[in-house]
Protein backbone atom coordinates (compact mmCIF):
# COMPACT_ATOMS: atom_id res chain seq x y z
CA UNK A 1 0.00 0.00 0.00
CA UNK A 2 1.78 3.32 -0.80
CA UNK A 3 0.92 6.39 1.81
CA UNK A 4 0.98 10.10 1.18
CA UNK A 5 2.68 11.76 3.94
CA UNK A 6 2.54 15.55 4.20
CA UNK A 7 4.99 17.21 6.11
CA UNK A 8 7.50 14.18 5.31
CA UNK A 9 10.66 16.47 6.10
CA UNK A 10 9.66 18.01 9.62
CA UNK A 11 10.58 16.39 13.19
CA UNK A 12 7.71 14.17 12.77
CA UNK A 13 7.44 13.06 9.58
CA UNK A 14 11.06 11.00 9.54
CA UNK A 15 9.84 8.71 12.11
CA UNK A 16 6.11 8.45 10.45
CA UNK A 17 8.27 7.41 7.52
CA UNK A 18 10.68 4.72 10.00
CA UNK A 19 7.21 3.32 10.96
CA UNK A 20 5.47 2.70 7.66
CA UNK A 21 8.37 1.76 6.06
CA UNK A 22 9.26 -0.92 8.66
CA UNK A 23 5.34 -2.18 7.87
CA UNK A 24 6.19 -2.78 4.72
CA UNK A 25 3.93 0.33 3.37
CA UNK A 26 5.36 2.73 0.25
CA UNK A 27 5.87 6.36 1.22
CA UNK A 28 5.38 9.10 -0.72
CA UNK A 29 7.30 12.06 1.37
CA UNK A 30 5.96 15.04 0.35
CA UNK A 31 7.57 18.62 1.45
CA UNK A 32 8.96 21.50 0.54
CA UNK A 33 12.52 20.80 2.20
CA UNK A 34 14.47 19.20 -0.89
CA UNK A 35 17.34 18.61 0.82
CA UNK A 36 16.17 16.77 3.89
CA UNK A 37 13.85 15.32 1.42
CA UNK A 38 16.66 13.62 -0.79
CA UNK A 39 18.06 11.60 2.22
CA UNK A 40 14.86 9.92 3.00
CA UNK A 41 14.74 8.29 -0.56
CA UNK A 42 15.01 4.81 -0.69
CA UNK A 43 13.80 1.70 -2.61
CA UNK A 44 10.41 2.41 0.05
CA UNK A 45 10.20 6.29 -0.32
CA UNK A 46 9.87 8.83 -3.07
CA UNK A 47 10.16 12.52 -2.68
CA UNK A 48 7.81 14.78 -4.03
CA UNK A 49 8.77 18.55 -3.61
CA UNK A 50 5.68 20.46 -3.43
CA UNK A 51 3.35 22.84 -1.72
CA UNK A 52 0.27 21.94 -0.03
CA UNK A 53 -1.65 25.52 -1.05
CA UNK A 54 -1.34 23.89 -4.56
CA UNK A 55 -3.19 21.61 -5.68
CA UNK A 56 -1.39 20.50 -8.50
CA UNK A 57 0.98 19.01 -6.74
CA UNK A 58 -0.98 17.57 -4.70
CA UNK A 59 -2.74 15.13 -7.27
CA UNK A 60 0.30 14.24 -8.92
CA UNK A 61 1.95 13.35 -5.73
CA UNK A 62 -1.15 11.61 -4.60
CA UNK A 63 -1.55 9.36 -8.19
CA UNK A 64 -1.74 5.46 -6.93
CA UNK A 65 -1.56 6.11 -3.09
CA UNK A 66 -4.45 4.28 -0.96
CA UNK A 67 -4.36 7.35 2.07
CA UNK A 68 -3.24 10.47 3.26
CA UNK A 69 -1.21 11.34 6.38
CA UNK A 70 -1.61 15.17 6.99
CA UNK A 71 1.52 15.92 9.23
CA UNK A 72 2.25 19.31 7.30
CA UNK A 73 1.84 22.20 9.64
CA UNK A 74 3.06 26.12 10.08
CA UNK A 75 3.29 24.86 14.10
CA UNK A 76 4.45 27.93 16.09
CA UNK A 77 3.07 30.13 18.95
CA UNK A 78 3.69 33.13 17.21
CA UNK A 79 3.53 34.56 13.07
CA UNK A 80 0.92 36.44 10.68
CA UNK A 81 -2.86 35.48 10.50
CA UNK A 82 -2.35 34.94 6.74
CA UNK A 83 0.26 32.40 7.17
CA UNK A 84 -1.41 30.03 9.74
CA UNK A 85 -4.41 30.68 7.04
CA UNK A 86 -2.58 29.37 3.98
CA UNK A 87 -0.43 26.77 5.77
CA UNK A 88 -3.17 25.17 8.08
CA UNK A 89 -6.46 25.97 6.83
CA UNK A 90 -6.10 26.64 2.79
CA UNK A 91 -4.03 23.26 3.30
CA UNK A 92 -5.95 21.11 4.91
CA UNK A 93 -9.04 22.27 2.19
CA UNK A 94 -6.73 21.20 -0.24
CA UNK A 95 -5.89 17.48 1.33
CA UNK A 96 -9.63 17.17 1.99
CA UNK A 97 -10.28 18.00 -1.82
CA UNK A 98 -7.82 15.74 -3.35
CA UNK A 99 -8.94 13.08 -0.66
CA UNK A 100 -13.07 13.39 -1.60
CA UNK A 101 -12.02 12.94 -5.29
CA UNK A 102 -10.03 9.83 -4.83
CA UNK A 103 -11.59 8.64 -2.27
CA UNK A 104 -8.43 8.17 0.00
CA UNK A 105 -8.65 7.84 3.98
CA UNK A 106 -7.25 10.86 5.92
CA UNK A 107 -5.44 10.64 8.96
CA UNK A 108 -5.03 14.27 9.92
CA UNK A 109 -2.29 15.59 12.90
CA UNK A 110 -4.08 17.72 14.46
CA UNK A 111 -3.07 19.36 18.15
CA UNK A 112 -4.53 19.42 21.59
CA UNK A 113 -3.16 23.12 22.42
CA UNK A 114 -6.46 23.39 21.10
CA UNK A 115 -7.77 22.67 24.95
CA UNK A 116 -5.15 25.47 26.28
CA UNK A 117 -6.83 27.88 28.43
CA UNK A 118 -6.33 29.85 31.73
CA UNK A 119 -7.33 27.03 34.23
CA UNK A 120 -6.04 23.30 35.59
CA UNK A 121 -7.28 20.87 33.15
CA UNK A 122 -6.81 17.00 33.67
CA UNK A 123 -7.56 13.98 31.91
CA UNK A 124 -8.96 16.03 29.24
CA UNK A 125 -11.29 13.79 26.89
CA UNK A 126 -11.44 14.36 22.99
CA UNK A 127 -14.98 15.81 23.22
CA UNK A 128 -14.48 18.86 26.02
CA UNK A 129 -12.53 20.84 23.11
CA UNK A 130 -13.71 24.16 22.76
CA UNK A 131 -15.63 25.12 19.36
CA UNK A 132 -13.54 28.75 19.18
CA UNK A 133 -10.10 29.50 20.59
CA UNK A 134 -8.48 32.23 19.91
CA UNK A 135 -5.67 32.34 22.21
CA UNK A 136 -3.07 32.69 19.69
CA UNK A 137 -3.20 31.87 15.22
CA UNK A 138 -1.75 28.09 15.50
CA UNK A 139 -4.53 26.78 18.00
CA UNK A 140 -7.18 29.24 16.16
CA UNK A 141 -6.18 27.32 12.88
CA UNK A 142 -5.94 24.13 13.90
CA UNK A 143 -9.61 24.54 15.18
CA UNK A 144 -10.78 25.36 11.69
CA UNK A 145 -9.10 22.40 9.74
CA UNK A 146 -10.36 20.27 12.45
CA UNK A 147 -13.80 21.44 11.00
CA UNK A 148 -13.23 21.67 7.36
CA UNK A 149 -12.06 17.55 8.12
CA UNK A 150 -15.53 16.80 9.98
CA UNK A 151 -17.59 18.81 7.29
CA UNK A 152 -16.44 16.11 4.54
CA UNK A 153 -17.60 12.78 3.74
CA UNK A 154 -14.33 11.51 3.98
CA UNK A 155 -13.11 8.33 6.15
CA UNK A 156 -10.92 10.18 8.60
CA UNK A 157 -9.54 9.82 11.96
CA UNK A 158 -7.97 12.88 13.71
CA UNK A 159 -4.83 12.21 15.94
CA UNK A 160 -3.88 14.90 18.86
CA UNK A 161 -0.51 13.91 20.24
CA UNK A 162 0.57 16.04 23.09
CA UNK A 163 4.09 17.19 23.55
CA UNK A 164 6.63 15.67 21.10
CA UNK A 165 9.92 15.13 21.84
CA UNK A 166 13.31 12.41 20.41
CA UNK A 167 16.15 12.83 18.84
CA UNK A 168 15.63 15.69 16.16
CA UNK A 169 13.58 18.18 18.06
CA UNK A 170 13.70 21.24 17.60
CA UNK A 171 11.41 22.71 19.78
CA UNK A 172 10.46 21.95 23.02
CA UNK A 173 13.39 20.32 24.93
CA UNK A 174 15.90 22.46 22.94
CA UNK A 175 14.28 25.35 24.03
CA UNK A 176 14.30 24.46 27.77
CA UNK A 177 17.83 23.46 27.74
CA UNK A 178 18.45 26.83 26.24
CA UNK A 179 16.85 28.58 28.33
CA UNK A 180 18.65 26.78 31.57
CA UNK A 181 21.71 28.15 29.87
CA UNK A 182 21.09 31.75 29.34
CA UNK A 183 19.23 32.64 32.70
CA UNK A 184 17.24 30.06 34.22
CA UNK A 185 13.63 28.46 33.89
CA UNK A 186 10.67 30.22 35.03
CA UNK A 187 8.69 28.38 37.56
CA UNK A 188 5.03 29.73 38.78
CA UNK A 189 4.15 26.74 40.84
CA UNK A 190 7.69 25.33 41.88
CA UNK A 191 7.10 23.04 38.92
CA UNK A 192 4.34 20.90 40.38
CA UNK A 193 2.02 21.86 37.55
CA UNK A 194 1.49 18.35 35.57
CA UNK A 195 1.78 18.16 32.12
CA UNK A 196 1.65 15.24 29.30
CA UNK A 197 4.92 14.57 27.21
CA UNK A 198 5.22 11.88 24.21
CA UNK A 199 7.62 10.13 22.82
CA UNK A 200 7.49 11.05 19.42
CA UNK A 201 8.14 7.27 18.25
CA UNK A 202 4.76 7.09 19.64
CA UNK A 203 3.25 9.45 17.67
CA UNK A 204 4.47 7.66 14.37
CA UNK A 205 2.91 4.08 16.28
CA UNK A 206 -0.45 6.05 16.72
CA UNK A 207 -0.68 7.01 12.78
CA UNK A 208 0.05 4.43 11.70
CA UNK A 209 -2.87 2.54 13.81
CA UNK A 210 -4.67 5.48 12.84
CA UNK A 211 -4.63 4.30 9.54
CA UNK A 212 -4.73 0.26 10.10
CA UNK A 213 -7.83 0.48 12.23
CA UNK A 214 -11.23 -0.56 9.72
CA UNK A 215 -13.34 -0.64 12.60
CA UNK A 216 -13.82 3.23 13.50
CA UNK A 217 -14.18 5.82 11.13
CA UNK A 218 -14.67 9.91 11.49
CA UNK A 219 -12.81 10.23 14.74
CA UNK A 220 -10.55 12.08 17.38
CA UNK A 221 -8.09 10.71 19.74
CA UNK A 222 -5.86 11.91 22.21
CA UNK A 223 -2.09 10.25 21.96
CA UNK A 224 0.39 11.24 24.64
CA UNK A 225 2.75 8.34 26.70
CA UNK A 226 -0.17 8.04 29.17
CA UNK A 227 2.48 9.29 32.07
CA UNK A 228 1.36 12.41 33.18
CA UNK A 229 4.39 14.38 34.92
CA UNK A 230 4.95 17.57 37.26
CA UNK A 231 6.73 19.78 34.69
CA UNK A 232 10.15 20.53 37.11
CA UNK A 233 9.77 16.22 37.58
CA UNK A 234 10.81 16.28 33.69
CA UNK A 235 13.60 19.15 33.56
CA UNK A 236 15.03 17.30 36.13
CA UNK A 237 14.79 13.58 34.49
CA UNK A 238 17.02 15.64 31.44
CA UNK A 239 19.30 17.48 33.69
CA UNK A 240 20.53 14.23 35.62
CA UNK A 241 20.91 12.10 32.51
CA UNK A 242 22.75 15.13 31.19
CA UNK A 243 24.82 15.27 34.52
CA UNK A 244 24.01 19.21 35.35
CA UNK A 245 22.23 21.41 37.26
CA UNK A 246 19.07 22.96 36.84
CA UNK A 247 18.80 27.09 37.23
CA UNK A 248 14.99 27.65 38.17
CA UNK A 249 13.61 31.31 38.63
CA UNK A 250 10.65 32.14 40.99
CA UNK A 251 8.08 34.20 38.98
CA UNK A 252 4.97 36.24 39.82
CA UNK A 253 2.10 35.08 37.74
CA UNK A 254 -0.04 38.39 38.22
CA UNK A 255 2.81 40.85 37.46
CA UNK A 256 3.72 38.66 34.53
CA UNK A 257 0.86 37.96 32.73
CA UNK A 258 -0.01 41.83 32.24
CA UNK A 259 2.95 42.24 30.91
CA UNK A 260 2.90 39.52 28.94
CA UNK A 261 -0.19 40.36 27.46
CA UNK A 262 0.85 44.17 26.78
CA UNK A 263 3.56 42.72 24.54
CA UNK A 264 1.51 40.25 22.33
CA UNK A 265 -0.73 43.47 21.54
CA UNK A 266 2.01 45.52 20.19
CA UNK A 267 3.51 42.66 18.77
CA UNK A 268 0.18 42.42 16.83
CA UNK A 269 -0.61 45.88 16.54
CA UNK A 270 3.11 46.50 14.61
CA UNK A 271 2.55 42.84 12.79
CA UNK A 272 5.92 41.61 13.72
CA UNK A 273 6.64 38.37 12.68
CA UNK A 274 9.58 37.38 15.35
CA UNK A 275 7.68 35.87 18.46
CA UNK A 276 7.87 37.56 21.56
CA UNK A 277 10.27 36.84 24.65
CA UNK A 278 7.21 34.55 26.00
CA UNK A 279 3.50 34.45 24.88
CA UNK A 280 0.24 33.75 26.89
CA UNK A 281 0.33 30.22 25.48
CA UNK A 282 3.37 29.05 26.75
CA UNK A 283 2.77 31.03 30.10
CA UNK A 284 -0.34 29.41 30.69
CA UNK A 285 1.61 25.76 29.95
CA UNK A 286 4.35 27.03 32.64
CA UNK A 287 1.38 27.75 35.26
CA UNK A 288 -1.54 25.30 34.87
CA UNK A 289 -1.62 21.76 34.64
CA UNK A 290 -3.08 19.81 31.67
CA UNK A 291 -3.09 16.29 30.98
CA UNK A 292 -5.54 14.18 28.64
CA UNK A 293 -7.38 10.99 28.97
CA UNK A 294 -6.33 8.39 26.16
CA UNK A 295 -8.81 5.57 27.23
CA UNK A 296 -10.50 6.13 23.90
CA UNK A 297 -6.98 5.51 21.97
CA UNK A 298 -6.59 2.45 23.96
CA UNK A 299 -9.31 0.95 23.59
CA UNK A 300 -10.18 1.86 19.86
CA UNK A 301 -6.63 2.03 18.11
CA UNK A 302 -5.39 -0.61 20.25
CA UNK A 303 -2.70 2.49 21.27
CA UNK A 304 -0.35 1.54 24.11
CA UNK A 305 3.26 3.60 24.28
CA UNK A 306 5.77 1.72 22.84
CA UNK A 307 8.27 4.16 24.57
CA UNK A 308 8.56 5.30 28.51
CA UNK A 309 9.48 9.21 28.87
CA UNK A 310 12.47 7.76 30.64
CA UNK A 311 13.76 5.86 27.73
CA UNK A 312 12.90 8.35 25.18
CA UNK A 313 15.11 11.25 27.36
CA UNK A 314 18.03 8.46 27.81
CA UNK A 315 17.86 8.36 24.19
CA UNK A 316 17.95 12.02 23.62
CA UNK A 317 20.54 12.79 25.99
CA UNK A 318 22.63 10.09 24.79
CA UNK A 319 22.26 11.27 20.70
CA UNK A 320 22.84 14.89 22.20
CA UNK A 321 26.58 13.89 23.93
CA UNK A 322 27.71 11.93 20.76
CA UNK A 323 27.02 14.99 18.97
CA UNK A 324 28.86 17.09 21.34
CA UNK A 325 31.99 14.92 21.24
CA UNK A 326 31.95 15.02 17.44
CA UNK A 327 31.72 18.63 17.53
Amino acid sequence: MKILLTGATGFLGKYVIDELKNNSYQVVAFGRNEKIGKTLIDENVEFFKGDIDNLDDLYKASQDCSAVIHAAALSTVWGLWEDFYNVNVIGTKNIVQVCEEKKLKLVFVSSPSIYAGAKDQLDVKEDEAPKENDLNYYIKSKIMAENIIKASNLDYIIIRPRGLFGIGDTSIIPRLLELNKKMGIPLFVDGKQKIDITCVENVAYSLRLALENKEHSREIYNITNGEPIEFKEILTLFFNEMETEGKYLKWNYNLVLPLVSFLEKVYKLFRIKKEPPITKYTLYLMKYSQTLNIDKARKELGYSPKMSILEGVKNYVEHSKKNDRKS
